[in-house]
């Protein structure tokens, strides 16, 4: 009886911080989420993809309980756990965070909480423990111990659960430092991150470590890996195949030539701006003015000279 009451007790509090979050969203301008809703779709046997609000996420089951990639942010966390518990009774396991971005990393404290194990690169727990500073100087918040990583990697790592061999692999100085790409063979499912994304312009965080020559390296790891039948589940935006990917690497690679160009030129930032060097693929690619802007100006801090 005395468990029962301290889970109760437990649960009313957890429904209270998910309230008082909400609250304070709406305050500060940010998603209602107390609105969203989790959507899961079946993209194999035993693989699923929950989509809320912030980076997708997956979710490998099976009887050795549940692999899951990425958890969106905190308030959600709730609403995400109900959304496992419809597809799978087996525990959460393992999650692997594919970068530090708080729409992927934001539940980690609620999940570790709940007794699933935390798994990044090494970059990664690090970005979060000693965040860069906001753009506009002020210090960044460290994430508190229960929402770090507990086991980190360099090297490829495999899971062997659930009848899958899920191999984690790096991919370096891509979207962050901290990139992982996450391969279910049998399932022929990869999730990459934020590295790719079919929807919006490329972001380079370079900030927090990422890099042109990064991404396109990612890129081409991710075209070498699949096949032509797989299932290429991007941080944001629909899933799509190997084609898609090949398009979009040769899109970056266009854009990047013609930033090249006009940075050789000897171009200011304002002058690569407003020559458009996006303007083939603005209509063909959903941005805003805002990303578009940001992919230019990231292309042009990569390419200008070194002073």
């Amino acid at each position: 009886m005395k468990n029962m009451s301290n889970s109760l007790g437990r649960t009313v509090l957890v429904v209270f911080c998910l309230l008082a979050l909400a609250a304070y969203s709406r305050a500060q301008g940010q998603p209602d989420f107390s609105k969203v809703e989790i959507k899961t779709t079946k993209l194999g046997n035993n693989f699923y993809t929950l989509d809320g609000q912030g980076g997708t996420i997956g979710v490998l089951t099976g009887p050795d309980g549940i692999f899951m990639v990425d958890t969106q942010f905190a308030p959600l966390s709730g609403k995400i756990a109900a959304a496992i518990k419809q597809i799978s009774n087996q525990p959460i396991r393992f999650i692997v965070n594919t970068h530090v971005h708080p729409d992927h990393t934001g539940g980690n404290e609620n999940f570790q909480k709940m007794g699933a194990v935390l798994i990044s690169r090494n970059e990664l727990r690090d970005r979060l423990a000693h965040p860069v500073p906001a753009a506009n100087g002020t210090p960044g918040t460290p994430a508190p111990a229960d929402a770090l990583p507990l086991i980190t990697y360099e090297g490829q790592l495999t899971f062997h659960m659930d009848s899958e061999d899920v191999r984690l692999i790096p991919i370096p100085r891509a979207h962050t430092d901290g990139d992982t790409l996450v391969y279910f063979p049998k399932a022929d499912v990869i999730m990459t991150g934020d590295f790719y994304r079919s929807v919006q312009y490329p972001n380079m965080d370079r900030a927090n470590g990422g890099s042109l020559n990064g991404l396109l390296d990612g890129l081409g790891r991710l075209i070498g890996l699949a096949g032509p039948n797989t299932k290429i589940v991007p941080g944001h935006g629909p899933v799509v195949s190997r084609a898609d990917v090949i398009a979009h690497r040769d899109m970056v690679l266009a854009i990047r030539d013609k930033v090249s160009q006009l940075v050789s030129q000897g171009k200011s930032q304002d002058e690569v701006l407003a020559a458009h060097p996006t303007a083939d693929y603005d209509a063909k690619v959903p941005n805003s003015k805002e990303t578009t802007e940001r992919f230019v100006t990231q292309l042009y801090a990569e390419l200008k000279p070194a002073k």
